[in-house]
């Protein structure tokens, strides 16, 4: 059990800090909220990511990587990170310093962004359904409920110590920041949403075309 923990704990951190929308997202609010709006984000992703975990692990996530459901949850995602690139250019033309705004108003936002990025992330629904049946990996052949549970809670407790860790070096690297450097930051902010919504739809794309080229050789036989 300890090995199935810590195997989940090391995967969890990978997952974690593999940079992504929720790390921009994360940068974005600390800058203008500092520490706790950046964990909100973190926080608010772990709600997502719980929930593709579960699936996942219970092996509804096999069921997720239907066409069907994958391409409105990847839709949704790029939709948003649409708006996240819009609302960050716009943001940056706003003059506040650094820092300036730490309410729950901006906190409950943050932990908003947060749990939709999470949400609508595709990758998830395609991580948590290959690691489901994936144990074997770590030396579970044939995984229990309790051995689920397990990986579970190792997983999701890096997930939290990354959250507080992340948040805590983002708000002290970018704390007392310039307003022209935090200008600057929400426009990479932006520029990363961007590519990152490009990137999912030329995924969703290929994607798509490998599902339609496929689908008259499943028909023949």
């Amino acid at each position: 059990m300890l090995t199935l923990f810590t195997a989940a704990f090391l995967l969890g951190l990978v997952f974690n800090a593999a940079p992504g929308p929720v790390f921009a997202e994360t940068v974005r609010r600390s800058l203008r909220g500092g520490f706790r709006p950046a964990l909100a984000v973190q926080i608010g992703s772990l709600v997502g990511d719980a929930l593709w975990a579960v699936l996942g692990l219970a092996g509804v996530g096999l069921l997720l990587q239907l066409e069907l459901l994958r391409v409105p949850i990847g839709i949704a995602g790029v939709a948003y990170l649409l708006w996240l690139a819009w609302d960050a250019w716009h943001a940056s033309d706003c003059e506040w310093a650094a820092s300036a705004v730490r309410d729950s108003d901006v906190r409950h936002k943050a932990l908003r962004s947060g749990v939709l990025l999470s949400l609508t992330n595709p990758q998830n629904v395609a991580y948590w359904a290959a690691l489901g049946s994936a144990l074997g990996a770590v030396g579970v052949p044939r995984p229990t409920a309790v051995d689920y549970s397990v990986f579970f809670a190792g997983f999701m407790m890096s997930s939290i110590v990354w959250a507080f860790v992340f948040a805590a070096l983002v708000d002290r690297l970018f704390r007392g920041t310039g307003s022209r450097w935090v200008r600057i930051t929400y426009r990479v902010c932006a520029i990363a949403f961007l590519a990152l919504a490009l990137s999912s739809l030329r995924e969703l794309w290929i994607s798509q075309r490998t599902a339609l080229i496929q689908a008259p050789n499943n028909t023949s036989h």
